[in-house]
């Protein structure tokens, strides 16, 4: 869809040139309605973990399992979902992930147990794995390389968006519905903006696609799969030398460690390890994963500091997270601006650093801290994000070939996920057990048949306390004082995991470097890198 005149970039055709923004507004709704679901279904955690009939009992596991079920299909499928989009057109992968999205939502707010919507949030990251690269992919290619900076500003401040609508939209229907509505709303935003994709986005499609690599997403799947569950495993044991625990979490690094042997001696990989070999391209990526390893981690256990320490209701609660919202949507179509003063590692460095003194700002809450400073938290925490995400991005797609959008974006979609997953698999064990152990001799006076129980998280505690009579009601506390100081050693670990990111930024991203063939006056044009070669198919 796009034509070259030797010495040249691509140029995108007049009639699409036309009407980008319409486009990109087109896509922002595909990609609201992914990142809508995740941020309601955080808000939503509490209710499913509530027993029958208001939810569905779920455990910590469960909800784990909940979020990572989505993650790892997500995640597994994107190297494939982005060599097919690139291969037989992106808008044809956009429509059919969100068709799988649309099904898989209508599944599992129809679910009747924790198995079941596992499951079906599975079925939805098989979609989300389809419908998230198509959207940067295409934003590549129906805007210029001058425009590419703004337009993916934009992107990026939508996230901000949709976490402002999920929790709140969450809220209501949490309040008002029964708890499978937050994944019913998803339904009718599905069908508006299928009608949307196939009226205005163009397609387009690699001219020279690479073959499929089936042994490799195998082999990706098999090895995120068995480190997360391992680790999930860990945690529910609290205790790690278990062979439950660390059999998977071996088998998970063997598999991810041939993955990544085997990618590099075929001749069309799902993953062209060469473009690692590209510094900018390989710090990017990484500052991608480590700022989602933390930021989900945290997420996790927010959602229970606000509704079950604190006692705000889901509603309530969605609005807490306003501040980290807006900012997101406030500074990151602009952040373009800052790098273009300071540069892409000042920029992201900077951002890096306040994310993780917000983490640091975890410290500070307890069960009578003024609320509004978890909203000064969120606010700062909202602002660093929208100053590394954009200027990231841009790196990783600029310095790719624009007809391997598609593997660019899915590189870009899957370090995100996986950093979430791990994030909320390893911070989430280290809260499970350290939660564990600080309640563990407060539980000796339950029934031997509810200690187990009453030990896996607070919500299971304060579950049975609630049924176990004066014995029970003096857990109480001892659970809140438990998870506040497990809270505080998770936000600990994430703030150094932040720093260690922010260290990357600084001495691995570029500075102020100018766009392939721009005029000097402007050479601070934002993460703009030289790309890497494209390999023949």
């Amino acid at each position: 869809m796009t034509t070259a005149t030797p010495g040249t970039a691509p140029r995108v055709p007049e009639a699409i040139h036309r009407r980008r923004w319409a486009i990109l507004g087109t896509l922002i709704l595909a990609l609201l309605v992914v990142v809508l679901d995740n941020s309601i279904l955080n808000v939503a955690m509490k209710t499913i973990a509530t027993p029958a009939p208001v939810g569905l009992g779920a455990t910590q596991s469960d909800l784990e399992w909940a979020i990572n079920s989505y993650t790892l299909v997500f995640a597994g499928l994107l190297f494939t979902s982005g060599l097919l989009g690139d291969r037989f057109g992106r808008k044809k992968a956009l429509l059919g992930g969100m068709v799988v999205f649309g099904l898989g939502s209508l599944l599992s707010a129809l679910s009747t147990g924790p198995g079941q919507l596992i499951t079906f949030r599975a079925v939805m990251g098989l979609g989300g794995a389809f419908v998230m690269p198509a959207t940067l992919a295409i934003i590549m290619n129906v805007f210029e390389r001058k425009e590419q900076p703004k337009a993916i500003g934009v992107w990026a401040g939508a996230v901000g968006l949709a976490i402002a609508i999920g929790p709140i939209t969450g809220g209501l229907l949490i309040e008002h519905f029964w708890w499978g509505s937050v994944f019913l709303v998803n339904v009718p935003i599905v069908a508006v903006a299928l009608v949307a994709m196939f009226l205005l986005v163009p397609d387009s499609k690699d001219p020279n696609p690479g073959k499929l690599d089936p042994v490799g997403v195998l082999l990706s799947i098999i090895g995120l799969v068995a480190l997360i569950y391992g680790i999930i495993k860990g945690g529910e044991l609290a205790d790690f030398t278990q062979a439950a625990a660390w059999v998977p979490v071996l088998i998970g690094l063997v598999a991810l460690t041939a993955f990544v042997f085997y990618e590099k001696r075929i001749s069309h990989p799902a993953l062209d390890v060469s473009w690692f070999r590209n510094r900018v391209f390989s710090a990017s990526v990484a500052v991608i994963g480590v700022v989602f390893f933390a930021l989900m981690g945290v997420s996790f256990f927010g959602v229970f500091y606000t509704q079950s320490v604190r006692g705000y209701s889901a509603l309530a609660a969605g609005a807490l997270m306003l501040p980290l919202a807006c900012a997101q949507l406030l500074f990151a179509p602009r952040a373009r601006l800052v790098v273009d003063k300071i540069g892409v590692r000042a920029t992201c460095a900077g951002g890096m650093a306040l994310i993780a003194i917000a983490f640091l700002g975890y410290l500070l809450l307890d069960r009578t801290t003024p609320i509004w400073v978890l909203e000064v938290i969120g606010f700062v925490m909202g602002a660093g994000m929208a100053h590394v995400m954009p200027p990231v991005t841009v790196s990783i797609m600029g310095s790719l070939p624009r007809e391997k959008a598609g593997a660019g974006s899915a590189i870009n979609n899957t370090f995100r996920q996986v950093g979430g997953s791990l994030g909320v698999a390893v911070l989430g064990a280290v809260l499970s057990t350290v939660y564990r152990n600080g309640i563990s001799d407060k539980l000796a006076e339950l029934p031997a048949g509810l200690r187990d129980k009453a030990g896996e998280s607070l919500e299971a505690t304060l579950g049975i306390a609630g049924q176990s009579g004066p014995k029970g009601q003096a857990l109480v506390q001892p659970a809140y004082d438990s998870f506040i100081h497990a809270m505080h050693v998770v936000a600990g670990l994430s703030a150094g995991v932040t720093v260690v990111g922010a260290l990357l930024a600084w001495f691995f991203l570029p500075g102020v470097v100018a766009a392939p063939g721009a005029a000097p006056a402007d050479a601070a044009k934002a993460a703009a890198v030289e790309p890497v070669p494209s390999t023949k198919a």
